[in-house]
């Protein structure tokens, strides 16, 4: 994967065993002068116990939202709001949004997942993180920022922008598809393995939101990174968890 180059113009956007068995030396005979070990004197070994689960720790001033099915929950700071519904696939939907009333994330569930690539194209990542909260069948999704290049913009065929930077298309999320390669990937696919069928919790960059309140001067994907807005949304995904037993 490579990285991208700083962009000076405005983007548009769019809407992730082997068991080892060894043997030990035999053990030492005790010394002459030693006492047998006796039921007095011999120590037991500690009850295996297993280990217990790690501690979620919830940023100072933010909030938890758990899904109504009582299987998800993430963390999101205490001035944004949760917009809880149904999907239409019968899953949970989910949006966050900020205090100035901008959507910046939604979650769903019972999400159909498909590996359909119709099309590589030229891609950029500016963050990627494993989330291993939500491992499932040994692959952890991780949740990425990135953008692809708009297909039409390379077709001699369809007249181009004047300003090239405005065919990417940028977007954030968590993903269980394979990381790509070369330089060249396949569409935007923000969506992980999560029982029945899978799930999604991401948004878009859209450099072109007027929404008031809105971070000032972002006009990079590079620069939009560097604002708290961003590390609260992506602090807000990395969150998600699975709450009890799946």
């Amino acid at each position: 994967m490579r990285r991208a180059a700083s962009f000076a113009t405005t983007f548009s956007a769019i809407c992730a065993a082997a068991v080892l068995a060894g043997c030990g030396s035999p053990a030492a005979a005790p010394a002459p002068n030693s006492p047998p070990a006796t039921a007095a004197t011999a120590t037991a070994s500690p009850p295996q116990t297993s280990a217990p689960s790690p501690t979620v720790t919830v940023p100072s001033g933010w909030k938890t939202f758990t899904t109504s099915d009582g299987t998800l929950a993430f963390d999101y700071p205490e001035t944004w709001t949760v917009k809880a519904g149904q999907s239409a696939e019968d899953g949970a939907f989910v949006a966050l949004v900020s205090d100035y009333g901008k959507t910046m994330e939604t979650l769903r569930t019972n999400v159909a997942a498909t590996d359909e690539c119709t099309e590589k194209v030229p891609f950029m990542v500016y963050d990627a993180e494993p989330v291993p909260a939500l491992a499932q069948g040994g692959v952890t999704p991780r949740f990425v920022y990135e953008g692809r290049t708009d297909p039409s913009s390379s077709d001699p065929g369809v007249p181009s922008s004047s300003d090239p930077a405005e065919s990417l298309s940028l977007a954030y999320g968590i993903t269980s598809a394979p990381e790509p390669s070369g330089d060249t990937a396949c569409p935007i696919s923000h969506v992980f393995t999560w029982p029945p069928s899978g799930a999604a919790f991401g948004g878009i960059y859209d450099p072109f939101d007027t929404t008031p309140g809105g971070p000032p001067h972002v006009d990079t994907p590079e620069v939009y990174k560097d604002t708290t807005e961003y590390k609260y949304v992506k602090q807000a995904i990395t969150s998600l968890r699975p709450v009890g037993k799946q």
